[in-house]
């Protein structure tokens, strides 16, 4: 699965100057988690009464990483990814986006997968060497991609692998489906204004408490794919809904003059070559994450295709072609610009 990038500048969070009610202040908490940033903002009545809740959310948030993350040698999935062919007791969690990317799997016709933990494996290497890998060293890695290696009990909380060797990534995911967890445990606990950026996905709860009561959601900026790090003259205004941004401006590899991205094609282990910044807004943090992931990978026709088949949903494309910007956005994005 490609790697979803993580420069939290991609998508940042604007306010603007704002009256506020009296009896409402606007909190904001960050701490580094999963590899970036992870910024909290809430509005709330009462800091004493929060706190408990901040600390409850940023637990959720490291229990998650201990599940998904790649790098640590303990974390869950490199311990399942250990074991070939031995029905293996998961958890919950750990099922649960497992099974919400073996349907993204599915309906993205391969374009999303996160069994490429060994050609990411390749890639990171290749950037740090500086040295373009070889075709070999690139199809061991292909062999080791696909559905087709793993098996999910739909039943129970249970995996296998049918193949020795794959490791899971869930990178172009788990950042926004974290994300959610955070403004859903907010949310349960009183506390619905809320704002939440996993390191550039974005998960917004209810529109803030501004004055005047009409006033419109939580503003965010998209950035263009330059290297100026200029953002669209608009902004976005969402609320209860989630935005992620997938580009490839700050993490490429480049060999003989081309620039190969960190998001790879799992179905070339090839790291993708367009300059291009994809932004998806959908109802759900895990949703938008995926869907931005896998729309910097297919052409854009198929893109948008993809986007028609989810509800709710919007897709924004901003390809820099030799310095020019092409804009392509799905019917349903316009609607999300702000008006004030």
């Amino acid at each position: 699965m490609p790697i979803k990038t993580i420069q939290s500048f991609f998508i940042l969070w604007l306010f603007g100057y704002i009256t506020v009610f009296s009896q409402t202040s606007k909190f904001t908490f960050q701490r580094p988690k999963m590899g970036s940033p992870f910024v909290i903002t809430v509005f709330a009545h009462d800091s004493l009464a929060l706190s408990p809740i901040i600390e409850k959310a940023y637990a959720r948030v490291d229990t998650l990483n201990q599940i998904f993350s790649d790098y640590l040698d303990n974390s869950e999935i490199n311990t399942v990814c250990q074991t070939a062919k031995i029905w293996q007791t998961i958890s919950p969690d750990l099922y649960h986006v497992l099974k919400i990317s073996e349907t993204a799997h599915q309906v993205s016709d391969g374009a999303f997968d996160v069994t490429v933990g060994q050609i990411i494996k390749v890639w990171r290497k290749a950037r740090k060497t500086k040295q373009m890998p070889d075709k070999a060293t690139l199809q061991a890695a292909l062999d080791k991609i696909g559905f087709k290696n793993i098996q999910i009990n739909k039943n129970m909380p249970q995996m296998r692998f049918n193949t020795e060797g794959v490791l899971l990534d869930f990178g172009g995911i788990v950042k926004g489906f974290a994300a959610q967890e955070v403004v859903d445990i907010l949310t349960k606990n009183g506390f619905p204004y809320c704002l939440v950026d996993a390191g550039g996905d974005l998960v917004a709860g209810k529109k803030p408490m501004l004055q005047p009561s009409t006033s419109s959601g939580w503003k965010i900026a998209i950035s263009l794919p330059n290297a100026n790090d200029e953002m669209m003259p608009r902004l976005l205004s969402l609320e209860n809904q989630a935005v992620a941004t997938s580009g490839d401006m700050y993490q490429f590899f480049e060999h003989k003059g081309k620039k190969y991205s960190h998001i790879v094609n799992p179905k070339t282990g090839l790291g993708v070559t367009h300059q291009r910044n994809v932004t998806v807004i959908a109802p759900d943090g895990a949703t938008a994450d995926w869907l931005a992931t896998t729309c910097s990978i297919l052409p854009i026709r198929r893109a948008k295709r993809l986007i028609k088949k989810f509800p709710h949903t919007a897709l924004l494309i901003l390809e820099n072609k030799k310095g020019k910007i092409k804009s392509v956005q799905s019917s349903q994005f316009a609607k999300y610009f702000s008006i004030n």
